[in-house]
């Protein structure tokens, strides 16, 4: 039997043996194996903006997959990683495919291995108020079944109708909901995976614990270079039996900071809030007379006890009213709420824009400051260079600029420096205001540059641990600015 080397993967077409194939499919069942050209290359990339860029330029952002599994349960994935270890076989974890920074994208020739057939609800414990779920459910399916039972996990996501549980944990996640229930790492109680090394980790699902350093949070994160994220127990709500809307019209997001600030601070939880800047929100409120003169929305959503609820929207209302805001017309928040779950990158991306997003977490301290040099300096780059910008994830201590950037059609050698222009200007600032260069999108393969400066000496403890659990480098090899394989490739 052959076994696999990096080097020869990256140079073969399918890089595996007809035998590897029939021992895999021996694991997961013949029915669950696919090889197909046309079947491997819809796993060779996922929503990374750069890779569908090359696409329509008919090329991919790395390899081909070797060779696309499906297992039916954590046992079968050790099998599959143990098959792998003793044959030098490259693996990712793979989810829904919703992740937009090349977080599994195969660098050599990677074995892509798909845990969608992991999709049941296990359990839900009405009394701890708690879940647990198998990795691959996909995650309307989950808060729907959950929404049948009177509950609701608060983790909503514009991408929830096309991505699972485990790629939530997996890239550290936060969904719309997040400055009332948190993100993800709030969220997971325990969680089960299978390591590099073959072996099954089980972090117990409890309240609280001091038994060293969580290694529940070497998992949440770590977008499958540790391992595969098989189950998780999650925190689980009542759905609110009440909630209630603003929309608000600032003189400026100066003014408008400051107001979030203060509600954050004064330990009020509305489920929703939403600033946006004079670009996006002049896309929203074409036509309403409020906006003429104080340019910026605000959208907020309150729900829980509606004595509650509402007493939070009075008093976060009484403290924008004190910084300059009014009352609008409800428009603006319908049409979000409609369109919550709905993407508007792939209107601009059919059409040949250069349409990509970059969201980063600053302190109150330095965001006014790190919009307006953003902003600026992405702009520099290219007179027809769109940027605007909106905060959605509010927290005591700051909150997450999320930005959109997009270039005209034009010839992908022109438009590919101009488009990492953008990001390596846009991460540069962040890194040098003290931010974080991302919030809730993950490192994947995209940040490593990045990510190198942000985690300093810690991304050599994360190097050490992965070379401890993963001599060989098999498992996503190469992201989270960890080690890359040999014979990577990734066309940049």
């Amino acid at each position: 039997m052959t076994s696999i080397t990096p080097a020869r993967l990256a140079g073969d077409a399918i890089g595996i043996s007809q035998q590897e194939i029939s021992d895999f499919a021996k694991i997961v069942g013949q029915d669950h194996v696919l090889t197909g050209t046309a079947d491997r290359f819809c796993y060779s990339r996922d929503r990374l903006p750069y890779g569908l860029f090359k696409l329509r330029d008919h090329g991919l952002p790395g390899t081909l997959a070797s060779l696309v599994l499906s297992p039916g349960d954590a046992d079968e994935i050790q099998a599959i990683v143990n098959y792998a270890r003793s044959h030098k076989i490259c693996l990712i974890p793979f989810g829904a495919g919703s992740g937009v920074l090349g977080g599994t994208i195969p660098l050599v020739n990677e074995v892509m291995v798909d845990l969608k057939r992991m999709n049941r609800i296990l359990d839900i414990n009405a009394i701890d108020g708690t879940v647990t779920v198998q990795a691959g459910m996909n995650g309307m399916q989950f808060e729907q079944a959950l929404n049948a039972q009177g509950f609701t996990a608060g983790h909503l996501p514009q991408s929830i109708a096309m991505s699972t549980v485990g790629g939530w944990v997996a890239c550290r996640g936060a969904g719309q909901a997040s400055s009332r229930y948190g993100k993800i790492e709030d969220m997971v109680l325990g969680l089960k995976a299978v390591l590099p090394n073959g072996q099954k980790l089980d972090v117990r699902p409890v309240a609280r614990r001091a038994v060293g350093p969580s290694i529940k949070d070497l998992m949440v994160g770590s977008e499958g270079v540790f391992g595969f994220i098989t189950e998780v127990t999650l925190r689980i709500w009542r759905q609110p039996e009440h909630a209630s809307a603003l929309v608000l019209a600032f003189p400026s997001i100066e003014a408008g900071f400051t107001a979030l600030r203060e509600i954050m601070q004064s330990e009020l939880r509305p489920e929703v809030i939403r600033l946006y800047d004079t670009i996006e929100s002049a896309q929203r409120t074409e036509g309403m007379a409020e906006f003429d003169d104080r340019p910026i929305l605000c959208i907020m959503k309150f729900s829980g006890k509606e004595k509650l609820a509402n007493a939070e929207r009075d008093i976060s209302y009484a403290i924008c009213h004190q910084h300059g805001a009014v009352t609008a017309g409800m428009a603006p928040y319908e049409h979000w709420e409609k369109t919550r779950f709905h993407s508007y990158s792939t209107k601009w991306q059919s059409e040949g824009y250069y349409m990509d997003t970059i969201e980063v977490t600053g302190t109150w301290t330095h965001l006014p400051d790190m919009y307006v040099a953003m902003r600026d300096a992405a702009k520099a780059i290219h007179p027809e260079m769109h940027f605007g910008a909106h905060w959605s994830h509010i927290y005591a201590e700051g909150a997450c600029q999320y930005m959109t950037v997009r270039l005209p059609p034009m010839p992908i050698e022109q438009a590919l420096p101009l488009h990492y222009s953008a990001w390596e200007t846009i991460e540069r600032i962040c890194l040098e205001m003290g931010g974080s260069v991302a919030h809730h999108h993950g490192a994947g393969l995209f940040r490593n540059a990045w990510v190198q400066t942000e985690l300093n000496e810690g991304l050599n403890m994360l190097q050490l641990l992965k070379d401890g659990l993963d001599p060989d480098n098999l498992i996503n090899p190469g992201k989270l600015a960890l080690r890359q394989p040999v014979g990577t490739v990734w066309n940049t």
